[in-house]
């Protein structure tokens, strides 16, 4: 059965035309912020244009930009989460240690890299890895915060090393 809204053979151009007003106002209600949603709306059609991952019929349009809308969503309030954590770490640091502007924005771009190479690996491969990298902690130190043993956190950290090193080769070649 269609609806008024569904569409046989869709096209990003067509789920825009048809449905890019209604999902930055439904993105605008959730951020609070009509700026910050027709960024995020904006991404959602550029994501589709990226990935040819619209389906070749689509009875709930609606519904599936809303999928890909909060993944977005989700990821930009990730980001905003660990932009406040840095900002908060920056404040209570000492005023010898205070960086440039220029030095934060790379600080905080690296961070943001990291996240998103880390996204998507279990949360504690996630925890060993920044345990170790970023706290310096011995792999007995994270088992023993895990409550794992240590050929645990080494293959965690393997897992987080080996995502990180293939991501990058993807990038660069």
């Amino acid at each position: 059965m269609t609806t008024p809204h569904s569409l046989a053979s869709p096209t990003v151009e067509s789920l825009y035309c048809s449905h890019h007003s209604w999902l930055r106002s439904w993105l605008q209600r959730r951020l609070g912020n009509a700026e910050q949603a027709a960024d995020l709306a904006q991404d959602t059609f550029i994501r589709l244009l990226s990935s040819d991952r619209v389906p070749p019929r689509l009875d709930e349009p609606r519904a599936f930009l809303t999928t890909v809308a909060q993944r977005l969503l989700s990821n930009h309030w990730r980001r905003e989460k660990l932009e406040r954590s840095y900002l908060d770490a920056l404040a209570q640091a000492p005023q010898e240690l205070a960086r440039s502007p220029e030095e934060r924005a790379l600080i905080l771009e690296t961070l943001h890299e990291l996240d998103r190479l880390l996204d998507g690996l279990p949360e504690p491969s996630r925890r060993a890895f920044l345990m170790s990298q970023l706290e310096g902690q011995t792999h007995a130190q994270i088992a023993q915060a895990l409550e794992v043993s240590i050929p645990t956190v080494k293959r965690y950290i393997a897992r987080a090393l080996q995502r990180c090193y293939f991501a990058d080769l993807s990038f660069t070649g």
